[in-house]
């Protein structure tokens, strides 16, 4: 029987805890709370707990998040920082406004930055990493901090799609100077509007990124540097804290979806699968994503959308090198030919299983016929 299982559906981001999110609204509105009040620095503490970080600061964005860290950070104007092109543009625009050049390069086995071509692009003006931790799984920062530490490069993440998500025991974000965490809706963890936030265990750059959000204020009102105006609204927070508390039960609802698809797909020779969620694995994946490789895909894109099943093409299926028309001048053979064939099925908390069960049905079939 036909049923729609939607890509995403963003109003059970609000339906499926309206009383509750009322309850936060009526609260902050009676307070007059709403900018940089105690609901955020509570929802910051609690953030830096639950990631292992020493310090969290809740921003407008997670764009602005990566470039905060930058400014924060002792690079200078026209740096250069390599980055995977299969990440949002909004990695190398972060990049861009702060000053310095982003360089892509190829999207490795597991969907994340190719650490072989990091050390291809490294050139004198190199000065940092960032790797973007994406779909919800955590990089192979070992090698990555490995390669840093050898050309004496500094290491930043573009963290947005990976809270939760860790590496040998470490939170996405922890690592290196510091990472950005994305609040979208449609994220993990997610807000209802725009959201952000930076991890970092250094002082000197939490102190600096908290005076650039806020205009470059210090707290006693002093302006000491040059500043942006990005600070999570004390809404947002409140509405995220909530969250944070069953943040664990989503995430595991998201592993078990993953095994869904891992169980019902694997043996098709016409995919490729993401890493299968695992307990005994130096990565624990947060699933933001589910992507896979598929043969015909556009094929595939019609055959589920017919049958009521929402997929999407990350990025609308351009990778970061392909911008043309930003400068890019890169040949990435192995991202261009991901981009043709990568896609993206639904998975989030609040499908069923019979919903999953429903779209691995239709897969087979297609690949059957």
């Amino acid at each position: 029987m036909k049923r729609k299982v939607p890509f995403f559906e963003y109003p059970r981001i609000f339906t499926d805890h309206e009383e509750d999110l009322i309850s936060i609204l009526r609260d902050i509105g009676n307070r007059g709370a709403f900018i940089m009040q105690q609901d955020l620095a509570s929802f910051e503490t609690k953030l830096a707990q639950f990631t292992g970080a020493k310090y969290a600061l809740g921003v407008a964005n997670a764009t602005d998040a990566l470039q905060i860290l930058l400014m924060a950070s002792d690079l200078e104007k026209d740096d250069e920082i390599i980055i995977c092109s299969h990440t949002m543009i909004a990695t190398a625009s972060a990049i861009h406004h702060a000053g310095c050049t982003p360089v892509p390069v190829e999207v490795g086995p597991d969907r994340l930055i190719d650490s072989e071509d990091i050390e291809r692009a490294i050139t004198p003006r190199t000065k940092a990493i960032m790797p973007t931790q994406l779909n919800g799984r955590t990089s192979n920062m070992e090698v990555i901090l490995r390669i840093a530490e050898e050309h004496q490069l500094s290491v930043f993440e573009d963290s947005a799609q990976a809270l939760g998500s860790t590496f040998k025991g470490q939170h996405a974000g922890t690592f290196g100077q510091g990472g950005a965490i994305s609040f979208y809706p449609a994220k993990v963890l997610g807000c209802l509007g725009d959201g952000g936030a930076i991890l970092t265990n250094h002082q000197d750059i939490y102190d600096k990124s908290y005076q650039i959000r806020d205009h470059g204020r210090t707290p006693d009102g002093t302006i000491k540097l040059w500043g942006l105006n990005s600070r999570l609204d004390n809404l947002q927070a409140a509405f995220l804290s909530f969250q944070l508390d069953k943040y664990s039960t989503v995430i595991e609802r998201r592993r078990q979806a993953a095994s869904i698809y891992d169980a019902r797909l694997h043996h098709l020779k016409q995919l490729q699968l993401p890493p299968k969620p695992s307990t005994n694995s130096d990565h624990f994946d947060v699933y933001q994503n589910y992507e896979i490789i598929a043969e015909s895909r556009d094929n595939l894109i019609d055959h589920l959308q017919e049958a009521g099943i929402g997929t999407l093409i990350q990025w609308g299926g351009i990778a970061i090198h392909q911008f043309r028309n930003l400068g890019f001048k890169q040949s990435l053979p192995k991202t261009d030919n991901f981009f043709s064939n990568c896609l993206m099925l639904p998975l989030n908390a609040t499908a069923s299983d019979d919903d999953y069960h429903y779209v691995c049905d239709c897969i087979v079939s297609f690949y059957s016929s």
